[in-house]
């Protein structure tokens, strides 16, 4: 089954905010990190711009000269013309896509850390 992709509501029983267990949940769901920005091309060797399992090797690999199995996103994919994002932030929407896979994480942890100390503050 497929994530809904909305974004987990408030949780009353946490304090209000976020529902950081459900936002847990997904992050653990998904493809393990780190995720990084791949810059390779298509069949037609135009810019395919992605969010990979694996390093950009600087090389530009045309299709199917990578291995597709690795890509978690594209950002950009020119031909046939699958993604392009009318503001043209390709490389940074793949940038913060990837960033996000290990930063949500850790920003849920820390969230749970304050509260933590907020509710033992409040004993």
């Amino acid at each position: 089954m497929h994530g809904s992709g909305k974004v987990p509501e408030g949780n009353a029983g946490q304090g209000g905010g976020l529902d950081l267990d459900e936002i847990e949940e997904a992050c653990s769901a998904a493809t393990p990190g780190p995720w990084f920005v791949r810059n390779v091309d298509d069949d037609y060797a135009m810019n395919l711009v992605a969010v990979s399992t694996v390093e950009d090797t600087g090389r530009g690999e045309r299709w199917p000269a990578f291995d597709h199995g690795e890509m978690i996103a594209a950002t950009l994919v020119q031909h046939p013309r699958y993604v392009d994002c009318a503001d043209g932030l390709w490389d940074e929407n793949a940038a913060f896509i990837a960033m996000a896979r290990d930063a949500v994480p850790r920003l849920v942890e820390e969230v749970k850390r304050l509260r933590r100390l907020l509710a033992s503050a409040d004993e």
